[in-house]
């Protein structure tokens, strides 16, 4: 009978994406041999367990946060696989959320939505902040925009919120602000509620991370990024077995696509002045996954077809039938991540006629057919209260 890999897991589950990469390790051991499991409760950044440095084990699987950590696992010449951007410990490899692509999710969320002002507002302390800012200000400016940035500095809660209150007065508006993480963007609604500023008409807010407890607990809810927090944990998970049965992993980095932008209150608004693109907008929005088309939408505003095309090109960068398609694929990704529906049932619930234009339509766009996609976005989505895999809790 062979016996259980020991693995100690120096993961955070003091938040939702510490949480999400504990369920995609267990995932993936669902899936394959059985692991036994070492788990400390720790909150992010925390020292590493004093159990660490005499425990006789096979691997680690680490948020590898600051140097005591770093020299703890290294230290301990086991194979281990890194979950934090930090990259304190360069030879072993390490998969992270694809902070480009975060980035760009909210680039165009923004610029969809007519937006002509954005800002940044990170946490200059972290590396995917510094990724996220930079990718986000290129795909602004990639539009013919500019972007301010700010990272507040300081030690204190109030202080920081204090200089965020002065930036925020100096933005022009309405402006779309993408925060580094959700608690960032938590402060700046925070503010905004202090300055009477209108969220998310004159400034619309977007996170990262989709904490669904906190987004729900911000005034108002907040918009944020799903990363595929699941597939990093399920991806650490199947490095660190390759590595303890013998083969070389080379320490490269492992970017894990995020999901979508999780819409609610913050960011759910139109910052375009023409009221007949408005008009059309909401429209698409609320009635594309009925099957309307562009005769359908010029049915009530009060211009020609070729106007209506010819604003909505300069106001948002698009053609009235491309939002159309864009608003049904955008349903079609979050029924095929949320739900088990056949293809077939996806289609006939977001206007698509049959399913093979519905696979062909998702394929041009995201480059693989609806069945890849669901499998890719899903490896992983378990829950972890439901594990009846072996834990030690030390």
């Amino acid at each position: 009978m062979k016996k259980h890999r020991r693995v100690a897991l120096l993961i955070e589950s003091s938040n939702a994406y510490g949480r999400g990469l504990l369920r995609g390790v267990v995932a993936y051991v669902r899936e394959h041999r059985p692991w036994s499991f070492y788990f400390a409760e720790q909150g992010r950044g925390d020292a590493p367990p004093k159990w660490l440095s005499t425990w006789d084990g096979d691997g680690i699987i680490a948020r590898i946060e600051n140097s005591k950590i770093a020299r703890a696992v290294a230290k301990s010449k086991l194979p281990a696989v890194d979950l934090s951007a930090a990259r304190l410990v360069p030879t072993i490899p390490w998969v992270e959320t694809h902070d480009a692509a975060i980035a760009k999710l909210v680039a165009q969320h923004f610029l969809e939505r007519g937006f002509r002002h954005f800002a940044f507002c990170g946490d200059a302390r972290f590396n995917w902040s510094k990724w996220r800012c930079t990718n986000f200000v290129a795909a602004i400016e990639a539009a013919g925009q500019r972007c301010d940035v700010f990272n507040p500095q300081g030690t204190t809660t109030v202080r920081v919120q204090a200089q965020i209150a002065a930036w925020l007065k100096t933005l022009p508006r309405p402006v779309g602000i993408m925060a580094a993480y959700d608690p960032r963007a938590q402060q700046v609604l925070g503010e905004c509620r202090v300055l009477n500023l209108a969220v998310p008409d004159e400034v619309a807010v977007v996170g990262v991370d989709n904490d669904e407890l906190l987004c729900d607990l911000c005034s108002p809810p907040l918009s944020s990024v799903m990363p595929n927090h699941h597939k990093a944990g399920y991806e650490a998970a199947m490095l660190l077995d390759r590595m303890m049965s013998g083969a070389r992993v080379a320490p490269a980095a492992h970017l894990i696509e995020p999901v979508r932008v999780v819409t609610r209150q913050s960011s759910d608004v139109l910052a375009v002045h023409d009221p007949e693109v408005a008009k059309a907008m909401n429209l698409i929005r609320e009635h594309a996954c009925e099957g309307i088309n562009v005769s359908d939408v010029l049915k009530v505003v009060l211009i020609s077809r070729r106007m209506l095309e010819s604003r909505f090109k300069r106001l948002l960068g698009t053609t009235p039938h491309d939002e159309i398609l864009r608003v049904k694929l955008n349903r079609v990704k979050q029924l095929l991540l949320d739900t088990d529906l056949s293809v077939s049932d996806v289609a006939q619930r977001t206007g698509f006629e049959h399913a093979e234009y519905l696979s062909v339509a998702f394929k041009h766009a995201e480059g693989m057919p609806p069945s890849h996609y669901r499998k890719q976005t899903r490896r992983g989505k378990t829950d972890l209260s439901q594990s009846s895999l072996m834990v030690r809790a030390l």
